[in-house]
């Protein structure tokens, strides 16, 4: 063999092998199976999925744009390092988008406002709040427990949890706080941003949960313990932790992560109780004036109520393996008049979600448009995203 030919002969070797030596970055295949496109679905991808050491280097690039999804890490234990990497992808209608998974810096990062946000809250007792970009929420802690066995001023003895109104996309938690504590206002009253006129007492509000045996529902008390796990763009997550309880000689333990995540109207409650096989998450009925519907096959029940100058709709939907039935619950004692949603415990967890719309945000303009929402809903957690990692 001539010098050209052996010189020819060793560069395809060289690169063959280059090429095979080549790494190939991992692909996310994000299918939906439902006939209608669909957003504002979070993707969670472990970090023991994508095989690298340090999630903070990792993007999620579009394959057909070419355009980097915004995302956000999480750190679900606590323990300082990232777990999970989050992002919402736009999935048309019974079709499927390819993400590839590059390494960018820190400054190539698209950024986002942090819209789902939480914080507990000791200057106003010791509320635990959360938002995201349509809706508010808070439950009470054991300080305002303790003021309210106790006689002292600022007392709360609810597990229910409440609804705080808000009218517009920005964050207002900090703001209504402020309002109400170090100025004259109040967020009892609305000022342009929405308002707090949403009264929880010791019903279950918007998906408190209780404990029914024979024709008696048995409830917690506040929560004892908390850690926020994550705020950002796409998702804020916290952990509570209640006092074992009491259902009709039951010990009750139980704990929840909630999650609630961008575009979404309700929150996500992972609930880990034991001593029962089934819950009851509810939905306060208030004034008794609103209408109690349920679907018990798209598994979700729900409560549309005048409330105010408006109307509101609140609702609990869980998947068809957890939701069992539902109970309109009417009795004289106040505040503790609920629509229950019956629940299946399976190995000591239950999943379920809960939330409301009001009409004056304007996407929900009648109950009908508020129950298509559920029933949309119930079809995106019973048919989640099909998720292939290569």
């Amino acid at each position: 063999m001539n010098t050209a030919k052996k010189i020819s002969y060793l560069l395809i070797v060289n690169l063959l092998f280059s090429c095979s030596q080549e790494k190939k970055n991992t692909i996310i295949t994000v299918r939906n199976t439902l006939d209608f496109q669909r957003n504002f679905e979070t993707v969670e991808i472990k970090k023991t999925s994508l095989k690298v050491d340090d999630l903070s280097s990792v993007g999620i690039k579009n394959i057909k744009t070419n355009k980097l999804q915004v995302t956000q890490l999480v750190d679900n234990d606590g323990d300082g390092s990232m777990d999970e990497v989050l992002f919402q992808p736009t999935i048309n209608a019974h079709s499927e988008a390819n993400f590839e998974v590059v390494s960018i810096k820190k400054a190539e990062q698209p950024q986002a406002e942090n819209l789902c946000y939480s914080r507990f809250v000791p200057e106003r007792t010791d509320d635990y709040t959360w938002e995201n970009d349509r809706v508010a929420f808070r439950v009470f802690g054991p300080n305002a427990q303790y003021r309210a066995e106790n006689g002292l001023p600022q007392p709360t003895l609810s597990s229910g949890v409440d609804a705080w109104l808000k009218k517009v996309k920005h964050p207002i938690i900090n703001n209504w706080y402020k309002k109400e504590i170090e100025t004259d206002g109040s967020y009892h009253e609305d000022t342009g941003e929405g308002l707090d006129n949403f009264h929880v007492g010791v019903s279950r509000g918007v998906g408190g949960i209780a404990v029914k045996v024979d024709s008696t529902y048995f409830l917690s008390k506040n929560f004892k313990k908390w850690r926020t796990i994550t705020i950002g763009p796409i998702r804020t997550s916290f952990y509570l932790e209640y006092e074992s309880w009491d259902a009709n000689g039951k010990t009750i333990k139980e704990s929840k992560i909630v999650n609630l995540d961008l575009g979404n109207n309700l929150s996500k409650f992972s609930t880990k109780i034991e001593g029962v096989n089934t819950i009851a998450a509810g939905l306060t009925l208030h004034e008794k004036d609103g209408k109690v519907t349920a679907d018990v096959k798209n598994g979700w029940v729900s409560y549309w109520q005048p409330h105010g100058n408006s109307e509101l709709g609140s609702a609990i939907v869980a998947d068809k393996n957890t939701f069992k039935t539902f109970e309109k619950y009417d009795i004289e004692t106040k505040d503790l008049s609920n629509a229950y949603a019956h629940l299946n415990v399976t190995n000591t967890k239950v999943v379920y979600y809960a939330g409301f719309g009001w009409k004056v945000r304007g996407k929900f303009n009648s109950r009908k448009e508020w129950e298509n929402y559920l029933n949309t809903f119930s079809k995106k957690i019973n048919n989640p995203f099909e998720v292939v990692i290569k």
